[in-house]
């Protein structure tokens, strides 16, 4: 107010879009390197916090970083910025640790070789300084503790243990070359009283004293403990867990069933969701990906290979598709092919941080669905537009069928997803936005980077609640225009719950970028 003049502040526009800049690299390849298969990251997850990073192999192997940056003042980032000390710094990251979690293994009932390799990875709850994580393979999830320990030493000899050898006896400060005579029944005469030999001569005076030695705690390592293991729940190959807000429970999802667990019960679950069929001839479609709701502990949402979501509500019964409220988009008229069915099927779903928007991966595009309106998508990015002339040469060298992840920023202002020649794609979904950015998984993520124009489909409106189509590219190229490599392929990724970062998986190489 001023004068008795109301000032109004004018209606802020979308956020600009991000600069990204290279971060860190762990395990880069040197030119012509061979990628060993068990090194290929198959998971990648943050906590949280977004102080710890998980990534899982094909090799069965779990690895731990953690973030370095926050620690070098010894105060979060939200009391710095009260404090007005200037943040200027990004999420860097160090190695923590890394455990086996699951080894090959084979079902001798079914014939069935069970690969090793870590299909997701989740981090729970935080307790007493250590933390605690769940991973799984095809059939198999395990609940892992992972805590530093105290080496305990033993100090304060009596003896210089410099002397002492691997059986407790002294060893001797000076050689000799000349045999020594030995008993018949193969004792040493020198040796027959060790505590009585030259090696350990009592001194003239005696020994004034002894001093009992003391246990000492100098140093300190990660174990990785194995609390539980839950199995045999599971026909079919598992390819999605996930956490309860409640955090006691967490769900399983196979390929037609969905079981609920208790963490600390590993006996027994509970089959939540089951769309087998009576009879297998009339299966039409499968579960691809299941995640609970944020903050409801009755709410989650799974989809399907058809390209739908279903939102269930656990109070009611989960088991009857009646009660569960479908979310999926209407085939355009004269649309549908061969691979429409193939293209529809969503290999990955996201909950937003306040649980209101779920984001969707099908092989063509990122789908943001309001939960709130099941008419169909608010907002669909096109990832890879120009691959739809390959088709048929993605169907018949089967990369049609990889199952790219998706991830949303913290704030919900961005959502992100992989692509082929190990590109990764960055949309702004904020009312207004035209943010459609490519970026390399490289040390010079830009590299690639072209100014795509955006081609929305119908008028935006300020409000979300419109569709909108972005990220469209010329047909026949890349990003960049060269020819697109279908053995590189970023499947995986994940973006830090407070910060502009991401982290992602080309090969055996985990990348991170900040903005």
């Amino acid at each position: 107010m001023n004068g008795g003049d109301e000032v109004v502040a004018a209606p802020a526009g979308p956020p600009q879009p991000l600069d990204w800049k290279f971060s860190q690299v762990f395990g880069e390849r040197a030119a012509g390197e061979e990628v060993q298969e068990v090194d290929i990251i198959s998971a990648i997850e943050f906590d949280k916090s977004g102080d710890f990073l998980a990534t899982g192999d094909r090799g069965g192997r779990v690895v731990l970083f953690e973030r370095t940056d926050t620690k070098d003042h010894g105060d979060s980032r939200r009391d710095l910025e009260r404090m007005d000390y200037p943040v200027t710094r990004h999420p860097e990251f160090r190695y923590k640790t890394e455990f086996q979690s699951h080894e090959p293994e084979f079902d001798y009932l079914k014939s069935l070789e069970i690969e090793e390799k870590i299909n997701k990875i989740r981090w729970c709850q935080t307790a007493n300084s250590a933390v605690f994580l769940l991973s799984t393979n095809d059939k198999t999830i395990k609940f892992w503790k992972v805590q530093e320990k105290k080496v305990k030493k033993v100090s304060d000899y009596n003896l210089d243990p410099s002397k002492v050898v691997g059986n407790g006896s002294i060893a001797s400060s000076s050689s000799s070359s000349s045999p020594k005579p030995y008993l018949a029944n193969g004792g040493c005469p020198e040796r027959t009283n060790s505590y009585l030999s030259n090696d350990l001569s009592i001194p003239s005076g005696g020994i004034p004293s002894l001093r009992l030695p003391v246990v000492t705690s100098q140093e300190t390592s990660l174990v990785a403990r194995c609390r539980r293991v839950y199995a045999h729940a599971h026909d079919y190959h598992i390819n999605s867990i996930s956490n309860n807000s409640d955090g006691e429970t967490f769900i399983s999802a196979d390929d037609l069933r969905i079981n609920l667990w208790n963490l600390e019960i590993s006996s027994q679950s509970f089959n939540i969701v089951d769309v087998k069929p009576a009879n297998m001839e009339d299966l039409t479609e499968v579960i691809t990906s299941a995640e609970f709701h944020p903050t409801h502990c009755n709410t989650l949402a799974y989809s399907s290979s058809k390209g739908s979501i279903r939102l269930i509500d656990l109070r009611q019964s989960a088991l009857c598709d009646s009660h569960a409220k479908l979310f999926e988009e209407q085939e355009a008229p004269g649309s549908r092919s061969f691979f429409t069915e193939i293209i529809a099927s969503i290999s990955d779903i996201k909950f937003g941080k306040n649980g209101r928007y779920i984001l969707s991966r099908d092989y063509m595009t990122l789908k943001l669905w309001d939960i709130n309106m099941d008419a169909g998508p608010v907002a669909t990015f096109q990832v890879h537009e120009y691959l739809r002339p390959k088709l048929c040469d993605l169907y018949e060298n089967d990369s049609i069928f990889d199952k790219f992840e998706c991830c949303l920023s913290g704030d919900g202002l961005r959502v992100g997803t992989g692509s082929y020649s190990n590109l990764f794609r960055v949309f702004g979904c904020a009312p207004g936005s035209t943010e459609a950015t490519t970026l390399e998984a490289s040390k010079n993520p830009m590299r690639r980077q072209v100014q795509t124009p955006s081609r929305p489909s119908r008028s935006l409106s300020s409000s979300i609640t419109r569709v909108v189509r972005r990220g469209s590219e010329s047909p026949g190229v890349d990003a960049n225009g060269n020819s697109f490599d279908f053995t590189t392929k970023l499947l995986h990724l994940a973006w830090h719950p407070t910060e502009n970062s991401i982290a992602c998986a080309a090969a055996n190489s985990l990348y991170m970028y900040y903005a």
